[in-house]
């Protein structure tokens, strides 16, 4: 690491807190140390460093952005705040790019694709007969009568079609999400305020005037949920069902972790930090079918499958994210974009981005530090620069 990075790294280390890990500059520093800020469960230890793949057959490649702006995928990814970008084919890295501040080796947070993760994992459950997609949650978690979840099933929150009043407002700093990310130990606690658990904040939501299972509504404690639901279900903690059912099985090599709130409940919705290679491994996984490349099945196959190929249509029309992907779906945590390559994906605030495109066999994995959590412009751009790497990499063996 140069003397003026080190000492820039320095800087951020001794101002990043709570209140400001989620805002540039201190996000390009605390993506990849969020267990120097919030509690964590250890998923996997530290594994040799890898040889690096280089970035040759990133050259070359030329990407469109929306606005009709030209620029080589090099450019893009210095401008865009990206921290890493890795393509792999078959269980091989085949070519991967990183940023010169990132240490390719430290775990960086996934945000939401946890809950593509959470999916796989729920299916293994489900796999081992100890969880039923069709039961009540409150077979599992008990909610007050007036909870959203005291009425709505495992598919519900696999599908996010939970009728719930709640609002995924990443810059709320006063109201309920701001509450819910204080109970999971994301943001700074109020002077005297009493502390709530994750699990507490959850009963608590109520029910909108909506029907469960009908549309679309994503909202990040369902997969939140989906994990406690999982934990019940199998007797396991979380890190622990996912360390020994998944991570390991896959054939992960590099640390990883999961943030945990005050009773030790995994942030099952968007707290697993991991390396880049490990990620794609995961995708490498769920592209195979859930067998992983040593022949084990590790996620029921049927599972996978279910997830590719099924969802409610009319359920994401009539949905909150249905301009994101014109002719997609959701199903049990994964986006189904609906192109013509068959892409299907998992997406995290301040732009991550699992990709996964079987036309070319490829899987891709973007890390970021972006400091806007959230914006439909820099999705569209980044959905077809994905798409666009995906299809100029599809001869390369």
């Amino acid at each position: 690491m140069a003397p003026r990075t080190a000492m820039l790294e320095q800087a951020i280390l001794e101002k990043a807190a709570l209140a400001n890990w989620r805002i540039a500059p201190f996000c390009q520093w605390s993506f990849q140390n969020l267990d120097a800020l919030v509690p964590t469960a250890a998923i996997s230890e530290p594994g040799l460093s890898e040889s690096d793949a280089g970035s040759a057959l990133f050259d070359g490649i030329e990407v469109d952005y929306p606005d009709g702006q030209r620029l080589t995928l090099r450019e893009h990814l210095t401008r865009s705040s990206t921290d890493a970008l890795v393509a792999m084919r078959d269980g091989e890295v085949v070519a991967e790019w990183y940023a010169p501040h990132l240490d390719r080796d430290r775990p960086h947070t996934i945000f939401s694709i946890s809950k593509s993760v959470t999916g796989m994992l729920a299916g293994i459950a489900i796999g081992e007969g100890k969880l039923d997609p069709a039961a009540p949650i409150s077979h599992y978690v008990a909610a007050p009568t007036r909870s959203a979840y005291a009425s709505a099933t495992v598919r519900d929150l696999l599908d996010m079609t939970v009728a719930l009043d709640f609002e995924e407002s990443y810059l709320d700093t006063t109201g309920l999400f701001d509450r819910y990310r204080r109970a999971m130990l994301w943001n700074p606690a109020r002077p005297g305020e009493t502390p709530e658990t994750l699990e507490q904040v959850m009963t608590s939501l109520g029910r909108s005037a909506a029907e469960h299972g009908r549309a679309f509504y994503y909202a990040s404690p369902n997969a939140d949920m989906l994990g406690l639901v999982i934990e019940r279900a199998t007797g396991t903690p979380y890190h622990a069902y996912l360390a020994q059912r998944l991570w390991r099985p896959m054939g992960a090599r590099g640390a990883a972790y999961v943030t945990v709130d005050r009773a030790g409940t995994a942030r099952a919705s968007g707290g697993i930090c991991a390396t880049a290679r490990d990620l794609a491994r995961f995708g490498q996984l769920v592209l195979d079918g859930g067998r992983a490349r040593d022949g084990r099945q590790v996620v029921p196959s049927e599972w996978v499958a279910d997830m590719r190929t099924k969802g409610n249509r009319r359920a994401w029309e009539t949905g909150n994210f249905w301009d994101m992907f014109l002719d997609g779906r959701y199903r049990s945590c994964w986006y189904l974009t609906g192109n013509p390559r068959g892409a299907f994906c998992g997406v995290g605030i301040h732009g991550q981005w699992l990709w996964i495109d079987p036309e070319s066999r490829l899987v891709l994995v973007r890390f970021c530090s972006r400091p806007e959590p959230s914006e439909d412009a820099l999705s569209e751009r980044e959905i077809g620069v994905l798409n666009r790497v995906g299809e100029a990499l599809q001869r390369v063996v």
